[in-house]
């Protein structure tokens, strides 16, 4: 687990749930983005309940490494998602292909209890990216740490 700051945002062009899976069968340079929406009194406790700590899908994106660059400037605004820039909780796994939704999620509730141990403030959101990078498949969950004005 470690801390980013992230400069810039990703952009992703939004796929509709139903032409998408879950857990993707990513080709090389592709990759894949989905947000979640975290229940709120399990977002915030040490001892989430597993069951109950995601909320619905919000989004899902996509894109591929040939029109990363161009990515941000071509897709409209309507058909656009993003993790936006910020401060970020991150944890990764790197494998012979991307976690399961039950093993990502084990890892975001280890993520989240460290965090909290941490004393950080976490947002309600839970970003999952499929990736492939160096020869292996990543995922890679992000969670918002909320900075306080006093704190900067």
């Amino acid at each position: 687990m470690f801390k980013l700051n992230l400069y810039n945002s990703l952009f992703y062009e939004r796929i509709s749930p139903k032409n998408a899976n879950l857990l993707p069968n990513l080709g090389e340079n592709e990759e894949q983005f989905l947000c979640f929406d975290l229940d709120p009194a399990q977002s915030c406790s040490i001892e989430p309940d597993k069951a109950a700590f995601l909320g619905s899908l919000l989004f899902i994106g996509h894109k591929t490494k040939e029109n990363a660059g161009k990515q941000a400037c071509k897709i409209p605004s309507e058909k656009a998602v993003t993790l936006p820039q910020g401060n970020y909780l991150v944890v990764q796994q790197r494998g012979p292909q991307t976690l399961k939704q039950a093993e990502w999620l084990k890892l975001a509730i280890e993520q989240q209890k460290d965090g909290l141990w941490e004393r950080n403030k976490l947002g309600n959101k839970l970003y999952v990216r499929y990736l492939h990078e160096d020869g292996a498949f990543v995922t890679q969950i992000f969670r918002e740490i909320k900075i306080e004005n006093d704190e900067i």
